[in-house]
This record gives C-alpha cells, sequence and structure tokens, in this order.
C-alpha cells in the first residue's frame, strides 16, 4: 500500500482526484528541489483549506455556545485554528509522515515542524473541499479538529491553566526544568519538565522551550486529572 491511500484510509475520505491530494502533502521545499513550480506545492490548497476550517468552526462554536458573546467565540476559534492546536490534531493521522519534503528541510525535522503541520492539516482540508463539497470537508473536520473541544482548549491554554490551578491552590512556585537538549543548531529538540516546588510532573518536548513547556504543562494537567487533583469544572486539591 502506497502512503498516500494508507493516509485516506487514516482519514476516512476517498479523493476521486488524487492530485489534490498529492498537492495538499506537498511542501515547497519539495516542489522546489524537483522544480515543479508554484503551482504544484500545497500552499494555495493551505489558503482555501484556512477559510473553509474559518467558517466551519466558527458555525460550529455559535451552535455549541448560544450564550457566549461574540469577544469569548473570537478567542476560542483563535485557540481552535492557531498553529500549535492544529499541529497537535495532527498527531492523531501521523500527518508528517506523509508529506513529500525537499531533502534539507526533511533533515532538519521539517515532518514535526509546527508551522509545516498546520499548513498541511489547512492544505488537506482545502483539497477535500475542492473534491468533495462543503460536507465532505465539515466531516473531516468534526473528526480530526472539533471532536473534542475541550481537550484542544486545555492543550492550547496549558500554561495558563497550570499557572492559575498552582497559585490558586498550593504555596509551592511552578517552575519548568530544562531536562536536557539534542540535535544541532538547525534542529534543536528540547526536553523539558514541569515541577511544582520540588515535586516534577508532566515532561513536553518540542523545537523550542517555550514550546516544549507548553507540552509539559499539558502532560501535567493530564496528570492531575487522572490522579484526581483537578477536573474539568476547574476544582482542584493539590
Amino acid at each position: 500500500m502506497n502512503l498516500q491511500r494508507e493516509f485516506e484510509e487514516r482519514i476516512g475520505y476517498q479523493f476521486q482526484d488524487k492530485k489534490l491530494l498529492s498537492q495538499a502533502l506537498t511542501h515547497s521545499s519539495y516542489a522546489n528541489e524537483r522544480h515543479l513550480g508554484k503551482q504544484a506545492d500545497n500552499e494555495r490548497l493551505e489558503f482555501l483549506g484556512d477559510a473553509v476550517l474559518e467558517v466551519i468552526s466558527s458555525d460550529f462554536l455559535f451552535h455549541k455556545y448560544p450564550k457566549n458573546p461574540e469577544g469569548e467565540l473570537t478567542r476560542l476559534r483563535a485557540s481552535i485554528v492557531c498553529e500549535p492546536t492544529l499541529s497537535f490534531c495532527t498527531r492523531e493521522l501521523e500527518l508528517g509522515k506523509y508529506l513529500l519534503l525537499g531533502k534539507g528541510e526533511d533533515q532538519m525535522g521539517g515532518r514535526k515542524r509546527d508551522s509545516i503541520l498546520s499548513d498541511a492539516m489547512e492544505a488537506v482540508i482545502g483539497a477535500i473541499y475542492l473534491d468533495g463539497g462543503f460536507t465532505s470537508a465539515k466531516e473531516f473536520v468534526f473528526r480530526f479538529i472539533l471532536n473534542d473541544i475541550e481537550h484542544k482548549q486545555l492543550f492550547f491554554d496549558s500554561k495558563t491553566i497550570l499557572q492559575e490551578i498552582v497559585q490558586g491552590n498550593c504555596s509551592d512556585l511552578l517552575h519548568y526544568e530544562l531536562i536536557r537538549e539534542e540535535g544541532p543548531d538547525h534542529n534543536k529538540r528540547f526536553v523539558v519538565e514541569a515541577r511544582i516546588g520540588a515535586r516534577a510532573y508532566g515532561q513536553g518536548e518540542g523545537r523550542t522551550k517555550k514550546a516544549a513547556e507548553q507540552d509539559a504543562a499539558y502532560h501535567t494537567l493530564l496528570q492531575l486529572r487522572q490522579q484526581g487533583f483537578w477536573d474539568n469544572g476547574g476544582n482542584t486539591c493539590i
């Protein structure tokens, strides 16, 4: 089974026009390296998918939260369609595995780069919209982006949420400890641990310290919830 067919099975959608899928998965570095021209990469599809995603997410939030004012809906939508959250959504799909990248970009860790993954996610949405229409695109977005919105919010706001929990329920300070950094300067990977006082909690990793801290905070929140110290309702007993 080739990778594109495998990806179709993962997302549960079969493209009528396979060229659209191929384009959605083609990064500009690959197109440039092979002199395919600007029309061959996924940037135009990303532009379209971004607009489709905004309409779908806006409609979803409008009906899910009928009492929320415009400002709250705007902030919530921004947390869903932003680069880190969209990249987070691609983990389930292992989207990076299926991308066509130039050799240099691939060697520099492009398959895990948030900007590349989020752009590709939007390109896939745009490709599905062109191939199967708005309903097909909506089904994809609901399944892989809006399927667990509270969980996505938790990831997006993880550092803020954890800081508020610690400040409100604990005399110890929250801080982040750099455990190690790996790789050359152009492809760094940071591993960070969240600590409350002297006690270690979740670990996270990322291409920047900030991203690693966010990931560590997210895993700490999951750990606190699993241990019964915190729930989605904001109840805590650290």
